[in-house]
């Protein structure tokens, strides 16, 4: 039959076909393995072991097809290939540069008799988790319309689970932690400090953690998002879950060529916590890189910028401008308060040409922001050339390089992504001329056009799509409002970033009066995982907002604040308050020249989900150390074995700590900057204040 010879179309090895209905394949080092199944009724199902244990029970898989038959039973086996994958690959930057996938492969291509479709699936078992993915050849129909895709993924007990809601706009709930069987995400619809929300199920979003009571940590998650809607985890009892897709107003879920490859579903599997950190499992899913070296132009980077001041109320993003038959005026309304000034650019720029940072983020340079939020006629507002009347990029970038620093520049989409798309090329043509190499793009509000939501396929290709494009302009780009992270910055490594989180700015103005103490702790086992979040760290200043409608501040102490510059995985990493909030405290802000950005290699030493994390991280070409910690609720006294460093060696350790009164509530400004000798023989034991944390560097002493 014709779709039996369209499987080589899609890459698919022939095998003899037998009459077994079970087959499994096992991780390499034997803890993991997946077993699948035909039931009687020809339904595809699989469950995964982890240490002898079940921890997935028998799901089933399959789809349901809006102009076809559906992929859901009546299956018998084809043909099935077997291999192992031993892949060494490099990431351009990131927590590790070298990395091995090591995986055992089992391709299974089922035929439905009763009509010859065929349906493969790939599964992989690697010693940090297992994946699965569906690969659908040539169809008579073509394009295929994807109704539901029916992904099982049910546990085998009512596990811990930490969650936000699989709202199909938006990722920037708290974190939630209850029992499986006790996840409500409808309960969390309608949250008045998102500027687009849109909860339809009882559905989680991904990365999704769980917890079994014998220490078993799972995360599920998925790899290679490309040209399909992202996925949610519907509830669908106690503790199972199918795949929901974010959709569209017309029901369906997303339009795919054939033969297409989905994205992998994945889950990360270990013993404890830390395990999850130590996982790349989502990195070697992906294809390799396709744009080869791009640090001729862009280099991992910390910098300052005009943004927070706005979020404080000092300044704001708009001018004080009309509109007026599309084009906008001055009209003698100007405010007075716009943060986009020349001179305030240029004492930026000084503040980080005089303290080594690389960037300055200009928030509000460009005309629109007087109307950008708040109405559905936002088509055609922003323009992504046209500078505000009290702003020059051109000469602020000259005068930026003068002083080795480059400006990074700002478009703010206001969730219009077609008038964006209208103007890419000569936005991203603009940074070429004037050698910007590194944008922030926002999508803030709900998209338009209505219909489509934020992680629905047309915004996963026009996400990727901006990305491809920017490539060719020597651009890097750092995506706000984002669709989730799922390890493409392996292919297209000029992907440097996104948000995709409840990021610092709701610190400032957020109804629950800041961040939870847990959220970062939580965020590392959860968000965290799906790869680099632009989280802005750096605040000196963590009273962010008292009046009659409440008080707001960041809860943490000063310093939580070094530890997440080691905790966040970010190559871009902000320091994020205002210039005399840092130029009042000197000896803090020394943290953060100093601290690293680009890693050879990182370390999980410590951390429990919701709890605490620490990391040790060492750079690239380079012989030092950095370690960091952030820890929630409580003090504890942390202990880390430093085994990692060089034996033989003897390490200078500067630590940027929380002094021993310190607690976020009542004394957070309590810092301790000691320096102390250290060796791989040694541990390094420090207090973590309620809501603290620290951050330490360790350089070898030369004999």
């Amino acid at each position: 039959m014709k779709n039996w010879i369209l499987l080589a179309s899609i890459g698919l090895a022939f095998a003899s076909c037998e009459s077994a209905d079970e087959w499994s394949v096992q991780s390499p080092d034997g803890a993991i393995e997946v077993e699948v199944e035909l039931s009687e009724a020809g339904e595809i199902t699989y469950a995964v072991e982890f240490n002898g244990e079940e921890v997935i029970a028998d799901s089933k898989l399959g789809f349901d097809f809006a102009n076809a038959d559906d992929f859901l039973e009546g299956f018998e086996l084809y043909s099935k290939e077997e291999k192992s994958i031993n892949e060494p690959y490099q990431m351009q930057w990131g927590p590790n540069t070298e990395l091995v996938a090591e995986h055992n492969e089992l391709v299974l291509n089922f035929i439905q008799p009763a009509n010859g479709r065929i349906l493969g699936v790939a599964f992989r078992a690697a010693n940090d988790g297992y994946a699965f993915r569906y690969l659908i050849p040539s169809q008579d129909e073509g394009a295929l319309v994807v109704a539901n895709e029916r992904s099982e993924f049910n546990l085998t007990e009512d596990a811990a689970a930490h969650w936000i809601p699989g709202d199909w706009e938006i990722y920037e709930h708290p974190y939630n932690h209850t029992k499986t069987s006790e996840i409500d995400a409808l309960s969390k619809a309608n949250h008045p400090n998102l500027a687009s929300t849109h909860i339809v199920e009882n559905s989680v979003s991904t990365p999704v953690t769980f917890v079994y009571e014998n220490g078993t940590h799972m995360s599920i998650h998925e790899a290679a998002l490309v040209n399909y809607s992202g996925m949610t985890l519907l509830k669908t009892g106690d503790y199972s879950f199918v795949s929901s897709l974010v959709g569209r107003e017309d029901g369906n879920k997303a339009t795919i060529p054939t033969p297409f490859k989905t994205p992998w579903r994945m889950a990360i599997i270990g013993n404890e916590a830390t395990d999850l950190l130590a996982s790349h499992l989502m990195y070697d899913l992906n294809e390799p890189n396709v744009m080869g070296d791009i640090s001729e132009w862009f280099q991992p980077q910390k910098y300052v910028g005009i943004w927070w001041e706005m979020h404080m109320g000092k300044s704001t993003w708009d001018y004080g401008m009309t509109q007026d038959m599309g084009t906008w005026i001055q009209d003698g309304k100007e405010h007075g308060k716009h943060g986009a000034t020349n001179e305030n650019t240029r004492r930026y720029i000084d503040f980080a040409a005089e303290h080594g940072f690389s960037g300055v983020l200009v928030e509000g340079w460009n005309t629109g922001w007087e109307h950008w939020i708040g109405f559905d006629d936002r088509e055609g507002v922003f323009d992504f050339v046209t500078e505000y009347p009290d702003y020059d990029l051109d000469e602020l970038q000259k005068y930026a390089q003068s002083k080795g620093v480059s400006l990074v520049m700002h478009h703010e989409t206001s969730a219009a992504p077609r008038t964006y798309e209208q103007q890419m090329d000569t936005a991203y043509a603009l940074m070429q001329a004037n050698d910007i190499h590194l944008v922030k793009s926002g999508y803030v509000g709900p998209l338009l056009p209505k219909g489509e939501y934020h992680h629905g396929q047309w915004m996963v290709n026009h996400y990727n799509n901006a990305v491809l494009k920017a490539y060719d302009y020597q651009v890097a780009v750092n995506t706000h409002e984002p669709i989730k992270g799922t390890g493409l910055e392996r292919t297209w490594p000029n992907w440097v970033g996104r948000e995709g989180a409840r990021g610092q700015e709701f610190n400032a103005w957020s109804i629950e009066g800041g961040n939870y103490v847990d959220h970062i702790p939580t965020m590392a086992f959860t968000r965290f995982l799906s790869g680099p979040m632009d989280y802005t760290p750096g605040v000196f200043k963590l009273e962010t907002k008292s009046g009659p409608e409440g008080s707001n501040r960041v809860r943490s102490t000063i310093g939580q604040q070094f530890g997440l510059y080691l905790v966040v995985p970010s190559p871009i990493q902000m320091a994020c308050d205002l210039p005399e909030n840092y130029e009042a405290h000197p000896e803090w802000l020394q943290f953060i020249k100093d601290v690293a950005v680009d890693w050879e290699t990182s370390i999980p030493v410590a951390g429990e989900v919701g709890q605490f994390v620490a990391w040790a991280r060492t750079p690239k070409n380079s012989d030092s150390w950095y370690i960091g910690a952030a820890n929630a609720e409580g003090a504890r006294d942390l202990s880390i074995a430093l085994d990692f460093l060089d034996e033989g060696k003897t390490y200078e350790a500067t630590i940027y700590r929380d002094a021993d009164d310190a607690d976020w509530k009542t004394n957070p400004y309590a810092v301790t900057i000691e320096t102390i000798t250290l060796s791989s023989a040694e541990e390094l034991k420090v207090r973590l204040a309620s809501g603290g944390g620290f951050g330490a560097i360790l350089h070898p002493i030369t004999e």
